[in-house]
């Protein structure tokens, strides 16, 4: 299957939005709050007109799920569907942290296969097709390929958790584990690119905060570099299913600490519905 097309549009779009997103950085944009949500501001509104109005205009045919749009379930009558978090991590990006991303991936019969993730503030940007590798593109357009840790003794894990949104729970992983080593950063697509690249070897989320447009784009890239995501019985993310939450939690690792870390954290978050 040829992706290439799919591939340039969506590092386009992102890079286009990234301009967006960059220009309002650091001006004390005005945030706003969705009901029962977190932060939205005018770059987020902004940047997502552009990415679903440029994937509507190059793949008419395609389903489309944003962060910024009401699920109106017609993705689930697309083999195609593109997922979109036009900012990731605004929680960071309104505070004039760095760890925000713009997310773009292309879900076909519910498997992740294309994938975009870029960091405005560096230009850095994560590349994947499914079957192909990935890469990272650094902001002078230097190309890696990327490629996980070897890191395989859980208390040599180096965590990477969320910053914003850093709960007790990981407390609880730390010890389960025999972490030490713990990074933070808000973007799931960052966190996932981290360890793509092989500078962190574990997230974990047992929360149910983040979405289907949280994971689709960085899971391909993990999944090319050489890592592993699931929910957190090991079950693979269902992309085709109503819920746009993933209410099982997440696990994202290296791949060679994926069973012993589930399995030692079993006890502590029990299997839900």
């Amino acid at each position: 299957m040829d992706l290439r097309r799919e591939l340039a549009v969506a590092e386009r779009l992102g890079r286009e939005a990234a301009a967006i997103i960059a220009a309002y950085f650091g001006t004390g944009i005005k945030v706003d709050y969705k009901p029962g949500e977190g932060p939205v501001t005018q770059a987020d509104r902004e940047a997502d007109a552009l990415i679903v109005g440029g994937l509507r205009a190059a793949f008419p045919g395609d389903g489309i799920l944003s962060e910024e749009a009401p699920d109106d379930g017609s993705r689930r009558t697309h083999e195609r569907v593109w997922m979109v978090d036009p900012l990731d991590g605004t929680s960071d990006f309104v505070r004039e942290r760095a760890g925000f991303a713009v997310m773009i991936g292309l879900a076909i019969a519910g498997r992740p296969v294309v994938g975009v993730v870029l960091q405005p503030t560096t230009g850095v940007l994560y590349r994947a097709v499914r079957g192909e590798g990935a890469e990272q593109v650094d902001g002078a357009g230097g190309v890696t390929r990327l490629q996980v840790s070897t890191v395989d003794e859980l208390a040599a894990i180096r965590l990477v958790a969320s910053k914003s949104h850093r709960g007790p729970s990981i407390d609880r992983v730390r010890a389960a584990l025999g972490v030490t080593d713990e990074m933070n950063i808000g973007s799931v697509g960052l966190k996932l690119g981290l360890i793509a690249r092989g500078e962190r070897d574990l997230y974990v989320n047992p929360e149910s905060h983040a979405s289907l447009w949280d994971t689709l784009a960085p899971e391909v890239i993990l999944d090319e570099a050489g890592g592993r995501m699931s929910d957190l019985a090991g079950a693979p993310i269902d992309y085709l299913g109503p819920s746009l939450k993933h209410a099982r939690g997440l696990c994202a690792s290296n791949g060679r600490l994926h069973d012993r870390v589930l399995s030692s954290l079993a006890p502590l978050f029990p299997p839900r519905a």
